[in-house]
Parts: C-alpha cells; sequence; structure tokens
C-alpha cells in the first residue's frame, strides 16, 4: 500500500498538514482543519462529520470568535467539505452566523435528507441553554443543502415543535430549553429523519433526552417519549433489527436505552455499558457495516474519550448490536473530548475531534482509518470472501473495475439497489423485462459496491463491484 506523504495544501488558504503511515495494510492519517486564531476566531468547537452522497466529506463546526463559551457567545456554524479523502479542505462556508451576545448559533447535528444530494442540519441558537426560559427560549433551527454541503438554506426556526410559549404540544409549554445532540442525526431505513435533544424540563439544571423526528423530510417535527433522566448530549443509530440505539452522555459508565418503535418510546429505565467508561462528554455512534448490506459482520462504532477526564479519545467497535464493546483503540493520546464519525466511499473510517496536546484551547483534526488499525490487524472487511460464498448464485457485472459504466444481467428481476459499505443505497434502477442494463456510476466515488437485484417474488441476489476512477 502507497504511504501517504506531509502534504501542505497550498490551494486552501487555512493552515492543513497531514501525516500518515501505513504499516502491513493498516491505514492512519491526521488532518489537522482548524487552530485558535483561524479567520481571525479565538476558538473552534464541537466537530460533526457525514459523508454526503457524492462521496465528499462535510465537517462542521463551532466558530466562537471572542472566546471559547458555549451560548450565548457569539458563534457562527462553519462547514468546510474534502473530495480527496480528507486530505484538503474547501474554504469555510458559514451556515449560520452570529451578529453578538446572546445572538449566535451552535451545537450542530448532520444527517442526509431524502433530497438528491441532499443534508439537513439542525442547531440551536440565541441565549444558550441555562439563561433560556419558555417565553424566552433557547431556540432551534433546520437548514438544508442540496449540493452535498456546497451551500445551505437560511436557518429556519423549528423551537414550536420542541418546546416553550408557542410549542404546539401543550405540555411542552413550560419546559425551559432544549438543544441538539453534536455529532451525527440518523435517517432510518423507514425514511425517519431523527435526532436527539437534551431538554431541560424544569428549572433545575438537570437534562432529558428525547429524539426529536420527522416523517416527512423535516417540514414538521414530532418529539418520542423520554429516553433519560440526567443525560446529557446523545446519538442514535438503527439496529439491523429496526430497533433504535441510543447512546447517552454520563460520567463513567455510559448509558444506553434502546427503542422497540423506531424512537417514538424508550424503555422506562436506562442500561449501562460497563465495559465504556467516560467522562461527561459528547460522543458519537454510527453504523458501520452490516451483514444485510453484505458485509462479513455487523459492526457499530462509537467515540468518545476514555477514562475520567476529557482525554485520550477512543473508538469502540461492536459486533453484537451495541450490547458489548470488546474491542477499542485511543485515536488521540492526550486531550481531547467532543468529537464525530462517518464512513469514507472506500469503507474507512474518519474521524472528526477537537484536541489540545498542550491543554490549552483546542484544535480540530481529521482523522482517517482502517478497521485493520483500529482492531491491530484482527478485523477485516473481507467482502471478497463474501462474494466468494455466493459465487454460485451471484449476479454477473462487468466489467469490474468500471470507471464510468457497468453492465449488470438482470434476467428475471424487477429492480436494482446498489448499496456503498456503509449500507447506504446511492441508486435504485427499475430492469423490468430486462436481461442486462447499464447503469451509469461515473458520479460515484471510487470503491467497493454491492448490488442487490429483487425478484417479482421478493428473492434476491447479490454482486459486487469496484469503481477506480484511475482506469
Amino acid at each position: 500500500m502507497k504511504i501517504k506523504q506531509i502534504v501542505m495544501a497550498l490551494a486552501v488558504l487555512m493552515s492543513v498538514t497531514v501525516y500518515g503511515q501505513t504499516v502491513n495494510d493498516t491505514l492512519f492519517t491526521r488532518t489537522e482543519i482548524y487552530h485558535p486564531g483561524d479567520y481571525g476566531s479565538v476558538a473552534y468547537r464541537i466537530p460533526a462529520v457525514i459523508t454526503a452522497k457524492d462521496g465528499s466529506i462535510v465537517v462542521v463546526t463551532d466558530k466562537r470568535k471572542n472566546n471559547d463559551g458555549d451560548l450565548p457567545q457569539d458563534i457562527d456554524i462553519v462547514c468546510n467539505r474534502s473530495t480527496d479523502g480528507g486530505l484538503t479542505w474547501s474554504e469555510p462556508y458559514t451556515i449560520a452566523q452570529g451578529t453578538g451576545y446572546n445572538h449566535g448559533f451552535g451545537d450542530c447535528a448532520l444527517a442526509w435528507s431524502h433530497d438528491d444530494n441532499g443534508l439537513i442540519a439542525v442547531f440551536v441558537g440565541g441565549v444558550g441553554l441555562w439563561n433560556s426560559t419558555p417565553s424566552e427560549p433557547i431556540r432551534s433551527y433546520k437548514s438544508y443543502s442540496y449540493d452535498n454541503g456546497q451551500t445551505w438554506t437560511e436557518p429556519e426556526d423549528i423551537t414550536h415543535f420542541i418546546f416553550g410559549d408557542d410549542c404546539i404540544i401543550p405540555e411542552h409549554r413550560s419546559w425551559r430549553a432544549s438543544f441538539f445532540g453534536s455529532g451525527n442525526g440518523l435517517l432510518t431505513s423507514t425514511g425517519r429523519i431523527m435526532f436527539v435533544a437534551a431538554i431541560r424540563e424544569g428549572a433545575a439544571q438537570s437534562l432529558s433526552n428525547y429524539a426529536v423526528y420527522s416523517d416527512d423530510n423535516g417540514l414538521t417535527w414530532q418529539l418520542s417519549g423520554r429516553a433519560s433522566t440526567g443525560g446529557d448530549e446523545a446519538k442514535v443509530t438503527e439496529l439491523v433489527d429496526g430497533r433504535i440505539l441510543m447512546s447517552i452522555r454520563h460520567g463513567g459508565n455510559r448509558w444506553y436505552n434502546v427503542s422497540e418503535d423506531a424512537g417514538a418510546t424508550w424503555q422506562p429505565t436506562v442500561s449501562t455499558w460497563y465495559d465504556i467508561v467516560a467522562p461527561a462528554c459528547n460522543g458519537d455512534l454510527i453504523r458501520y457495516t452490516s451483514v444485510e448490506q453484505g458485509s462479513n459482520k455487523n459492526r457499530l462504532l462509537h467515540s468518545v474519550p476514555h477514562g475520567n477526564s476529557r482525554t485520550d479519545v477512543t473508538v469502540y467497535v461492536s459486533y453484537d448490536e451495541g450490547q458489548t464493546w470488546p474491542v477499542s483503540k485511543c485515536v488521540v493520546p492526550y486531550s481531547s473530548a467532543y468529537s464525530s464519525l462517518c464512513v469514507m466511499p472506500d469503507g474507512t473510517i474518519g474521524l472528526y475531534v477537537e484536541e489540545s496536546p498542550t491543554n490549552t484551547l483546542y484544535t480540530t483534526a481529521f482523522y482517517n482509518f482502517n478497521i485493520e488499525w483500529l482492531t491491530d490487524g484482527n478485523d477485516h472487511l473481507q467482502d471478497d470472501a463474501i462474494a466468494e460464498t455466493r459465487a454460485g448464485d451471484s449476479l454477473g457485472i462487468y466489467p469490474n473495475p468500471a470507471s464510468s459504466t457497468v453492465r449488470i444481467e438482470v434476467e428475471g428481476f424487477k429492480k436494482l439497489k446498489i448499496y456503498n459499505l456503509k449500507g447506504q443505497t446511492v441508486k435504485k434502477v427499475s430492469v423490468k423485462g430486462q436481461s442486462e442494463v447499464e447503469v451509469d456510476i461515473a458520479k460515484l466515488p471510487s470503491g467497493t459496491y454491492m448490488v442487490e437485484a429483487i425478484d417479482y417474488e421478493g428473492n434476491t441476489k447479490i454482486g459486487k463491484f469496484v469503481i477506480d476512477s484511475n482506469i
């Protein structure tokens, strides 16, 4: 495997340095995105990252202009994109611009929307968590991108769906505050968009967690039942059986809860992960692979600092749908706090994290590594092994590898679904009455893709192809 060299991105004005190493087919690179003082801002915090539908990597960050404090300070939310796997990054695009004390924005979370090339961001703004009241609330917003994070719509207020004097739910009008857990949201297999809010129901400095979800692409929003009392920032992911798993910030052993009804209600009490010990700090939780979508194992990933203080951000792996987390590795072996995860188009893992080797203001950095590095060579995606076990019942796909189009044999089938290694559907094709179909893949990023062909009785065949843009 080619060793990555140090890169200075001369075309990008922000300071970007990269180092990397590959040993025995393992990959590990680090790219700095923001330093204190960049673009005239004192500090940067609250990372969120997502892989867009075109394979670009999109990060969102709090630009804390005057100090490193939370709202109600003057904060902008800025977005950057990478089209080369995180080695270089675009100039920042401002999603929401603060205009002074009590008029800033922050704590952004990201998910796919239903739109072509679509992303949705949710965040908060205004008076801050502890100054908020029903009549003068910290406000919740949404914003859309229709071009994979290059531009964003003006923020739209959605506070009235959640709490406050104007809330559409009478019982929530007495609640005092709400903010989103920054990082990853979720687009479920049924099309539900979901984030988690930490809600201050009364005057005490205590928070509860609720899922905030939309079944109409963000037009309207609903709240779940309470998922925790005494929690804080939380994240959700979908299990292979359709249940929703929530990981909840809590000092010591990490809390979790499970929904049996797609996030509408939760178990009456939280459970504890005894193999994740962390400080009270935000982290992230995502689906990495699933057998259903062609991988050799079900895998979840979780990132959070390890131990009793904000240091040693670690990534954990679960092979049993979040029941246990037997494998972990420290990625940032010094002062580090909030983090966010993504799956890259090539099947490797991305981590966007705030860190400070000198225990001063945070730098934000993007790490890219593979499952081999994370598990010290004990785990592999092994998609070739899957294809071999199904070789007698696999789809004919050629050329393979390909760069712009592939032809797929579809005799007797009615539709095709093409997935990336994250399990996300990137194309759907109707093939009724055809024996072979040509599929345009020119806009898909390089990497491995699984194809599922479905016949008129619901039976399926699986195939795999590789996109190599250098062909």
